[in-house]
């Protein structure tokens, strides 16, 4: 082999390495920063990892909120008008947090089933809802009206 084809071989396996190298790094960054979306419904059925952080969206139940006496710790029940998760989230909490309210939350599960939020999202227009909640919501009210129809007749 000539000295040239040699130079251009290591030359093109180099390149090839790095492209590998470089791929990995950047699927390897993007799992870890992966995280999925559940509805209350979901958790409450043990579709949602454990050892995982994920975002749970839904509305606040109406009198739920519970301060701790530290009077940093709020716990709340999350529904999505099917099933409801506990929530509980050290921190200040956005304005425009309320009962009644739609909310997104990042966190994980802890070993007791509750959902141990890293963060707190407040829906931030009456009108605006994440596609994932209103799907989740649509699912559980047709599913009510279901039930209700079956008992009536």
């Amino acid at each position: 082999m000539n000295p040239i084809r040699k130079k251009r071989l290591t030359l093109i396996g180099l390149m090839v390495a790095g492209i590998a190298v470089a791929t990995w790094l950047a699927l390897n960054a993007f799992d870890e920063n992966l995280m999925f979306f559940f509805s209350p419904t979901e958790v409450a059925e043990g579709k949602a990892p454990t050892a995982h952080p994920f975002r749970i969206g839904g509305l606040v139940e109406v009198d739920s909120v519970k301060r701790k006496p530290d009077g940093l710790t709020t716990a709340f029940s999350l529904t999505d008008n099917a099933k409801a998760v506990t929530v509980e989230y050290t921190g200040i909490l956005p304005d425009l947090f309320r009962e009644g309210q739609g909310i997104v939350a990042m966190g994980q599960l802890n070993e007791s089933g509750i959902f141990i939020a890293s963060e707190v999202l407040a829906k931030h227009d009456e009108n605006y809802m994440p596609p994932e909640v209103a799907a989740s919501l649509k699912t559980a009210h047709d599913d009510g009206v279901k039930n209700m129809q079956s008992r009536v007749q």
